[in-house]
């Protein structure tokens, strides 16, 4: 029997964090709630590309260990792992081969494109698939409770040059 509650999201719902991958990629993640997730990526093949109430399965391994997977309307499979007392992350990232092509069709707020994403998504191709599996540092922690749309309401390029210093 574990020592700690599986079943408490409380020490991570609601969390705001921004990551850098050990291949320089830069990532943020608010855990809106015990179902979905925003996120908004600043670089990488899909740099700029954001993304509010994203299903995902989220659970608690550890003590300050969390895992979020989710499949996007892209058929990409993600799963995070996240340590928050290490402040370390390990993602892996499961792209399908037309998001690799193009990966520029993904920069968008996917929100407004599910649609457009799905039939890409459709029309492939999806293989071979391209695995991304990454350590990742978490540069920037914070508590910002649940179901906060401000929290990621824009595109990385609009945020200001300062970001996350001056939240």
């Amino acid at each position: 029997m574990p020592s700690f509650n599986q079943h408490d999201l409380n020490g991570f719902v609601g969390k705001h964090l921004v990551y850098t991958y050990d291949n320089g990629w830069n990532y943020e993640i608010y855990i809106k709630n015990a179902k979905t997730i925003d996120y908004r990526i600043h670089s990488g093949i899909v740099g700029n590309r954001w993304v509010k109430d994203q299903l995902v399965y989220l659970v608690r391994i550890a003590s300050e260990v969390y895992k979020v997977s989710w499949t996007e309307p892209t058929g990409t499979d993600v799963s995070l792992s996240i340590n928050l007392s290490e402040r370390i992350f390990h993602g892996t990232i499961f792209f399908p081969r037309w998001v690799i092509n193009n990966p520029e069709k993904t920069v968008c707020f996917q929100n407004d494109h599910i649609a457009e994403m799905e039939a890409y998504r459709e029309a492939g191709p999806a293989y071979p698939t391209e695995v991304i599996d990454e350590f990742a540092t978490i540069t920037f922690i914070r508590d910002c409770g649940e179901n906060d749309d401000s929290v990621i309401n824009c595109p990385a390029n609009e945020l200001p040059a300062d970001f996350p210093n001056n939240l």
